[in-house]
């Protein structure tokens, strides 16, 4: 077999050309479509083009937050290392994590809940208006439906993808119910690699529409 070296800018225009080849009567809306190719692109799993879920506004709310320069709060480093800094900060926009944040560990070992959990809850006077992206942990899900149900100002996304067999699912539906624009996926399906996918399509789009 034959694999000549390419250049990273050939081997994604290649990727993506062949995932188009493969999904050539996807029927997604433009928008979506540059979405879920980079989530099936990043994760090699075309189920991705059957599970994924859009609220109507989400692509458009997303892309309002990050032309605002509005911050991504994630719940994982996994999640905010995968995030590409060099387009984020060209639209100056800043990735927030607070997971080894002492406070929120003191916190979240007082209180016996997830350090995912308790640095969203922490992060939450930054969220309003900006993005959440959650990758790993459920629970960071779920406490951020916990704290909008209690009246706590929304952001303008929710990239909501945590993987698992242990209510990763059930936050994902939940999700669905909100009035909150989201994208997620069904069932144990997920990851930070994929948040992070989803955030990165969201910033080349951006970046198109708001060049600097």
């Amino acid at each position: 077999m034959n694999c000549t070296p390419r250049l990273p800018q050939e081997i994604e225009k290649e990727s993506f050309r062949r995932i188009e080849a493969q999904t050539k009567a996807h029927g997604l809306p433009a928008r979506e479509w540059e979405v879920v190719r980079r989530m099936i692109h990043t994760t090699g799993d075309f189920e991705y083009l059957d599970n994924v879920r859009f609220h109507p506004q989400a692509i458009a709310a997303g892309l309002e937050a990050l032309g605002r320069g509005r911050p991504v709060v994630t719940d994982t480093r996994m999640l905010q290392a995968g995030i590409s800094t060099g387009r984020l900060s060209r639209l100056k926009v800043e990735v927030i994590c607070l997971m080894d944040n002492p406070e929120v560990v003191q916190e979240a070992e007082r209180r016996g809940a997830t350090r995912a959990t308790i640095a969203l809850e922490h992060a939450m006077p930054l969220v309003s208006g900006g993005i959440v992206a959650i990758g790993n942990a459920p629970t960071a899900l779920l406490g951020l439906l916990n704290l909008l149900a209690a009246g706590a100002p929304p952001p303008a996304l929710v990239v909501g993808v945590p993987v698992g067999f242990v209510n990763a699912a059930e936050a994902k539906e939940a999700l669905m119910y909100q009035d909150c624009p989201f994208i997620t996926s069904l069932g144990p399906k997920g990851g930070s690699a994929l948040a992070a996918s989803i955030i990165n399509a969201l910033a080349v789009m951006a970046l198109a529409e708001n060049p600097t």
